[in-house]
């Protein structure tokens, strides 16, 4: 590749990343409006699509673009270009996680249950991972299964531990009493 397709390249890759940032941003203050979050998406994907074939379906172009079509809850269209990135790309987590998280979406958790898996051969101390598999677990009423990855993510990274009261995937196990012993604070 010349110089200037790689700057190019470079730049448009830059150019996505960089109004994904700004819906993230927005995100950690409220949820953007669809009128604010929408023309930003849409402003990475065209970027994006600006690339060449070959570009497009490199994974981090792959995954940018899953992001992309994530955060506008176009679920099932990201998955699509998640799956892509995961099959040339299998030992990124990140691609793992956000499938899992829009399987979660369209209603699939034993799909979102199989990418974390998967994520766990990866990594298999990620915290993040035992996390959002015990939430994933939780909603499928495996109370048991769910406690030990949630278990395990406390373990790991006891950070977590602050995030359990607000999780509303806990909801249908919060009365279980390992669910109650797990996250009792000791003081």
């Amino acid at each position: 590749m010349s110089a200037s397709k790689s700057s190019r390249r470079q730049m448009l890759i830059r150019q996505a990343q960089g109004y994904l940032d700004l819906v993230d941003a927005c995100c950690e203050f409220c949820e953007p409006s669809p009128e604010v979050r929408d023309p930003l998406v849409y402003r990475a994907l065209d970027a994006l699509g600006r690339l060449g074939e070959a570009d497009r379906r490199k994974p981090d172009v792959l995954f940018l673009t899953g992001q992309a079509f994530r955060a506008i809850q176009l679920y099932r269209e990201a998955i699509a270009s998640l799956r892509e990135a995961a099959r040339i790309e299998p030992e990124n987590t990140h691609i793992w996680l956000a499938l899992g998280w829009c399987y979660k979406r369209i209603g699939r958790l034993d799909r979102a249950i199989e990418s974390l898996e998967e994520a766990l051969t990866v990594d298999p101390g990620g915290a993040i991972i035992h996390y959002n598999l015990a939430c994933y677990w939780s909603l499928t009423g495996s109370a048991d299964v769910a406690l030990t990855y949630l278990g395990n993510a406390l373990e790991i990274d006891a950070s977590f531990r602050h995030l359990i009261d607000g999780e509303t995937d806990f909801d249908a196990i919060r009365e279980h009493p390992a669910f109650r012993e797990l996250t009792a604070v000791v003081v």
